[in-house]
């Protein structure tokens, strides 16, 4: 399987400039950790390169006809925000039990939303993709979504060519695949470590095992860290093989004090997902490589409850 260049992440980062905010990298006083707040992003996550980037490469006719997406989160508001700054029709089809404040940013920024049961998000995006000859934007199974992601890697090879660990976030493994992808092409002799929740740990047991192992949804469901409770697909894991050096789980506990930590000490609110790799160091440091230490903030929508409950922990 071809994987993603680190040419396409570069062509990626010529398409998605201007739309995607270059996150700076933020050096903490208080430990050797370098933070890439991708939370500041305009829609709160990294999901915006990837999804920005796939529809910049479309040939301007699939463009204009318009995209259609899954997702209950971050994907959702990724492709409505893209498909708004191109001028072009956007359907999102998300699960009937999506948080209201979810589908309401999602409208929001102009997409059509069709609300479905949780186990027909896909099949209905690929059948309205064919009824309407829209063109399908997947969350992280397309190499122009992974290259996307993966400008969060050159980023940081560009303000820290001297990092030794970076510290990114598993799920889907789009993030990962773009992120390992450009460290290692870039900065060869730094370790890219993953970091998983230890309640949806899929992609953790597959590399040791070396093939893909599926965990139930109810298992990957159980995590607090809703936007890490993807698998990754054959081309994800293909990447994760050949970028990632090793993987660290976490508890939700340690994600719960993460999302603190950088709330009191680094002022960046973080979703559990956006602070999962973050919790690595803060909980498993000895267990990590030395030197200077990058990790990914991935997001930070979450609605003001749950912030509020895990500050009052």
């Amino acid at each position: 399987m071809e994987l993603v260049s680190i040419e396409e992440i570069r062509d990626a980062a010529s398409r998605i400039k201007g739309a995607a905010v270059r996150t700076p990298l933020l050096r903490q006083t208080w430990a050797p950790l370098w933070l890439k707040p991708e939370s500041l992003q305009e829609i709160g996550a990294f999901k915006v390169r990837g999804a920005y980037n796939a529809i910049a490469a479309l040939d301007d006719e699939r463009r204009t006809r318009g995209v259609v997406a899954f997702s209950s989160g971050n994907h959702a508001q990724a492709v409505a925000y893209s498909a708004k700054r191109f001028g072009i029709p956007a359907v999102i089809i998300v699960p009937d039990v999506a948080p209201r404040s979810k589908v309401e940013a999602t409208k929001a920024l102009g997409a059509e939303v069709v609300e479905v049961p949780i186990d027909r998000q896909q099949s209905t995006a690929l059948a309205v993709a064919e009824e309407r000859a829209l063109t399908f934007i997947p969350p992280y199974d397309h190499r122009d979504v992974i290259a996307g992601q993966g400008t969060v890697g050159l980023e940081i090879a560009e303000d820290l060519p001297d990092a030794d660990v970076v510290l990114v976030p598993l799920s889907g493994g789009g993030l990962a695949s773009g992120v390992g992808t450009a460290i290692k092409a870039l900065l060869p002799g730094a370790k890219v470590i993953g970091v998983e929740p230890e309640l949806a740990a899929d992609t953790a047991e597959s590399l040791r095992a070396g093939e893909r192992i599926e965990w139930p949804n109810h298992l990957r469901a159980r995590t607090i860290a809703d936007g890490l409770r993807a698998q990754p697909s054959d081309l994800t894991f293909a990447h994760l093989q050949e970028v990632l050096d090793d993987v660290v789980t976490v508890t939700d506990d340690e994600i719960r004090a993460a999302v603190r930590t950088l709330a009191h000490r680094a002022r960046l609110i973080a979703e559990p997902s956006g602070a999962t790799a973050t919790a690595a160091f803060l909980s498993h440091r000895d267990e990590l490589p030395g030197g200077k230490v990058v990790s990914v903030v991935s997001g930070g929508n979450l609605d003001p409850a749950t912030l509020a409950g895990i500050l009052s922990d």
